[in-house]
């Protein structure tokens, strides 16, 4: 609707998990090297929380696209708030495992022969769980700590990275076993003003920006309304940019950014 009237490609700042997007943010850059050495080397698996909105969903998106699928065999279950045995079958589904029966020792043979072959193929299986605070059947986290069980040569035949709000670290931590096999442990912050402004620079001129369209003044009232959440700041820049075409402004100012913050 807007994007011709300000020159731009495409839309900028829709709130999907889009790895084109990524913004190089270093601490950012930092998390996923850290992810990736996880399952490089076999270490178990990972804990990623950060608050709702920081950006955890599309730095997951952006790690899986980075590992090659010839080395690894990968995994995301999105909706882990099943019951422990349903779980379990969406888990295999995800690791395109098709067991004879949608039953708990059925579906730990099948994910372990799967564990053992992708070894003995040379490629790692790595399972992300995000939205991981929804779990409610504390069994899934006992049945996730046997699958980690299996090791070759000091390496975990599996990786499992486990995203969510910060109270799944407590969730996690009322399983001691299963905590001590997740030895890196990563938090995502809101971005201050410096990242906020860079943030949204970069995501416009992904979406073909070449003039300046949001003022100085106009960036650090919209990371003050956002409180550096990306999630926030994508719903305001995209209000800022509808209203801004909607009232044939040059650019995005404090007033105008003013007017959006009303509709959020």
């Amino acid at each position: 609707m807007y994007e011709a009237y300000w020159g731009l490609s495409r839309a900028p700042f829709q709130n999907v998990p889009n790895p084109t997007f990524f913004c190089p943010i270093p601490a950012h850059g930092e998390i996923l090297e850290k992810l990736v050495y996880v399952v490089q080397y076999g270490k178990g698996g990972a804990l990623l929380t950060g608050e709702i909105g920081c950006g955890k969903s599309t730095l997951s998106r952006v790690f899986l696209s980075q590992l090659e699928e010839e080395k690894y065999d990968v995994g995301l279950v999105i909706n882990p708030s099943f019951p422990a045995e349903e779980l379990l079958y969406e888990i295999a589904r995800q690791l395109d495992v098709s067991p004879q029966a949608p039953h708990r020792p059925t579906l730990f043979r099948s994910l372990t022969d799967r564990l053992v072959a992708n070894d003995q193929a040379g490629r790692a299986t790595v399972l992300v769980m995000d939205e991981a605070h929804t779990i409610r059947d504390q069994a899934v986290f006992e049945d996730l700590r046997m699958l980690l069980n299996f090791q070759f040569n000091d390496r975990y035949l599996l990786s499992v990275i486990f995203l969510g709000l910060p109270e799944l670290k407590e969730s996690i931590a009322q399983h001691r076993s299963l905590d001590q096999r997740l030895p890196i442990r990563l938090n995502l912050t809101p971005l201050n003003e410096a990242e906020t402004a860079f943030y949204i620079g970069f995501r416009l001129k992904k979406a073909g920006a070449e003039r300046r369209i949001f003022t100085g003044e106009a960036i650090k009232s919209i990371h003050q309304e956002a409180g550096g959440i990306p999630r926030s700041i994508n719903n305001l820049c995209d209000l800022c940019l509808f209203e801004g075409w909607r009232r044939r402004v040059r650019e995005v100012d404090p007033s105008l950014v003013k007017v959006a913050t009303a509709f959020t």
